[in-house]
This record gives C-alpha cells, sequence and structure tokens, in this order.
C-alpha cells in the first residue's frame, strides 16, 4: 500500500513540476473555441501528444536511450510554423470556422476527429514543448518496477484530463475570459511562435523578443484589417 501512494505521490508531483507551463498554452488553445478549434480536438490532441512523449520515454525503462532528447529539441520549428499559419490565416479562420464547426456537428464522427488538422496541431504543439520532460521521464521509469510504471503512467493520463479541465474552466473566469476574449486571437500564435524559439535554443530574452515582433506584426495584420474600403 505504501509503495503504492508514493507511486502516485511521485507521478503527481512529477507531473506538476514538468507540465505547470501547459496550462497556459492550453488555456490560449481553450480560449478559441468556436474560433480555431473544438473542446474534442484540444483534449484529443493533448492526450495523444502527451501519449507520444510516454512512448519515447518508455526506453529508459527497458534500460536504453534510444532518442537523445536533443533532437527533439528540432521540433520546436512546429509551433513557429503553426503560430504563423495562425497570423497568416486568422481572417479567413474567423469569417469559415463557425460554418465548418456547424457543418461538422451535424455530421459527427470521431474518426474525422482524431484526423483533424487541429488535433494533431495541438499534438505537435504538446510532444515540442514536453521535449524536456522526456529528460525527467527516462530516469523516473529507469527506476521504476512494472507495477510502478503502470501507476505512474495511469496517473499521468488521469491528470493530462485534469488539466484539460483545469485550462477550460480557467477560461470561464470572468476577468480571464474578458482578457482572452479581446487578446486570445493575436496571443495563441504570438505565444506559440516564442514557445517554439524558446524550444530550439533555450534562450528566454530570445524568446520574449520572438513574442514582441510577432505580437507587433499581429497587431499590424489587425489594423490592416480595420482600414476602411474604397469606396467604388
Amino acid at each position: 500500500m505504501i509503495e503504492f501512494i508514493t507511486a502516485i505521490a511521485t507521478a503527481i508531483a512529477t507531473f506538476i513540476a514538468t507540465n505547470l507551463d501547459d496550462i497556459l498554452i492550453l488555456t490560449l488553445f481553450f480560449a478559441q473555441v468556436g474560433a480555431l478549434f473544438r473542446r474534442r480536438q484540444i483534449v484529443l490532441g493533448q492526450y495523444l501528444g502527451f501519449i507520444l512523449l510516454v512512448l519515447a520515454s518508455l526506453p529508459g525503462f527497458f534500460g536504453s536511450f534510444l532518442i537523445p532528447t536533443h533532437y527533439l529539441k528540432g521540433l520546436g520549428v512546429i509551433p513557429i510554423i503553426l503560430g504563423i499559419t495562425y497570423l497568416l490565416k486568422r481572417e479567413e479562420e474567423e469569417t469559415e470556422s463557425l460554418d465548418a464547426i456547424a457543418e461538422q456537428n451535424n455530421h459527427p464522427s470521431w474518426l474525422k476527429g482524431w484526423l483533424s488538422p487541429q488535433v494533431y496541431g495541438v499534438a505537435a504543439v504538446t510532444v515540442a514543448n514536453g521535449s524536456d520532460n522526456i529528460s525527467v521521464y527516462l530516469p523516473l521509469f529507469a527506476s521504476s518496477t512494472g507495477h510502478n510504471l503502470v501507476i505512474i503512467v495511469a496517473t499521468f493520463l488521469l491528470l493530462v484530463g485534469v488539466w484539460c479541465f483545469v485550462a477550460y474552466r480557467l477560461t470561464h473566469v470572468t476577468a480571464i475570459a474578458d482578457w482572452l476574449k479581446g487578446y486570445g486571437d493575436t496571443l495563441v500564435p504570438c505565444v506559440l511562435i516564442g514557445l517554439g524559439v524558446f524550444i530550439i535554443k533555450e534562450n528566454l530574452p530570445l524568446a520574449f523578443l520572438a513574442l514582441i515582433i510577432s505580437y507587433f506584426w499581429a497587431m499590424s495584420l489587425n489594423s490592416d484589417s480595420l482600414l476602411p474600403e474604397d469606396e467604388t
């Protein structure tokens, strides 16, 4: 019984320590429900990405380290690409996404949910942002017995759901919801770009600079969209 409690406590502490930053990313994603995402796509993408991180860490349990974690830092280009894509296509998304979501609701399909680009986009960001998780999970899994490994992984998967629920509820806190409503569509691509730079370089000032540059880029797009059309 003590071993069981210890395994759960270890899993909870490890998960919180390695996934605190995911709360921010998930909250920004959930703030874009109806514009860029559906709730199910975010949850599925988060689970898919986290499961990939766990699978990449399992070699530690078998006594070998098959995936050098520094290779995974190259995945930082994925959030950058997604952020730039969201910036370039934001106006189109705003006009078309609601109709697309309504059409999907009329024809629901779990297969379509799994195959949607949004699911893989969230999963890619989760994997890229979790490259440092692997460096923690590898030795944890390597020092665990088979029984403890099952408990730890099961606890991790439960906490992923808790993380998604907490992030979703944060978007319903009045102050946070109002702030995200006003700035969320701008912050999502900017944070993704800054996050990608930080993953690749592990340089906070450089990541902050990338965030600021992308923010002013987004604001310039906003100002262009607000210009009156030429009268004919």
